[in-house]
């Protein structure tokens, strides 16, 4: 079955059903092979995309890019896509669920002193066959080279499936593509909030405002001063791709 991606100024984002992306999941930890990953691609990760290589890179080699956001949603309405959101709490939810019965083993890497560990106790609250092999909280500076090499080699002897890393956006990003193949599991994948979120460290949108699209709303209300900036550059992309989407169909249409 041929793989469901549309391409949004050379940014792909995967418009399937989240069944498909659980299964391959699933075989890619059958077949333990490495260096897999999944990017959660929002609009302010495109907006960074259109100006790191190394994001774009990233985005573009990933197994999946998942829709993050509204923004994207409303940014492919211009490039007249229809796109699924399934961001990385839900898939972070969904994994822990469809992985209980299977035994896949989770670790979890970032989030500040404790919040992964309270993540874990609260996923296992909710999921209680949950495997979770290991957390690991980075202190926030950069790692010496044997400091790095010691936290991969105590990542791989716990034989992780699933690395779920939560540093942020961008940094959790460039820290999986440094340590592809490195890290022996099958596949990695950057969070960022959802750490927060199933801690219970920030609140998370309640589902109904979800589903309408307004979690960024909320999340401006109770982070103000971190959001308001990202949310411009998710503006300033969403106006990019609005402008180039429009173009496109026009030229289109003309020809």
């Amino acid at each position: 079955m041929k793989m469901a991606v549309e391409q949004i100024m050379d940014i792909p984002i995967y418009t399937g059903q989240p069944a498909y992306v659980l299964d391959e999941i699933d075989k890619g930890i059958s077949a333990r092979k490495v260096g897999r990953y999944i990017s959660i691609t929002n609009t302010e990760s495109m907006y960074h995309a259109l100006r790191r290589p190394d994001h774009m890179k990233f985005i573009q080699g990933a197994d999946f890019s998942l829709c993050d956001g509204v923004g994207v949603i409303a940014a492919g309405y211009f490039w007249g896509l229809k796109i699924n959101r399934y961001n990385g709490p839900i898939l972070q939810l969904d994994c822990s669920e469809f992985g209980e019965s299977r035994g896949w083993r989770h670790f979890f890497y970032g989030g500040k002193e404790g919040v992964a560990d309270l993540m874990a106790d609260k996923l296992k609250e909710q999921f209680p066959q949950l495997q979770v092999v290991g957390t690991y909280c980075p202190p926030f500076r950069d790692l010496t080279t044997e400091e790095d090499e010691e936290v991969v080699r105590m990542i791989n002897e716990t034989q992780p499936d699933i690395v779920w890393v939560g540093l942020g956006l961008v940094k959790q990003e460039a820290w999986i593509a440094k340590h592809l193949n490195r890290v022996k599991a099958p596949w990695m994948v950057g969070v960022g909030a959802s750490f927060d979120y199933h801690s219970g460290a920030i609140p998370w949108a309640p589902e109904w405002i979800r589903t309408l699209g307004l979690e960024w709303v909320f999340r401006l209300i109770i982070q103000p001063k971190l959001r308001a900036k990202r949310y411009w550059w998710s503006f300033v992309f969403v106006a990019e791709a609005a402008l180039a989407g429009l173009m496109q169909r026009f030229r289109s249409i003309k020809i």
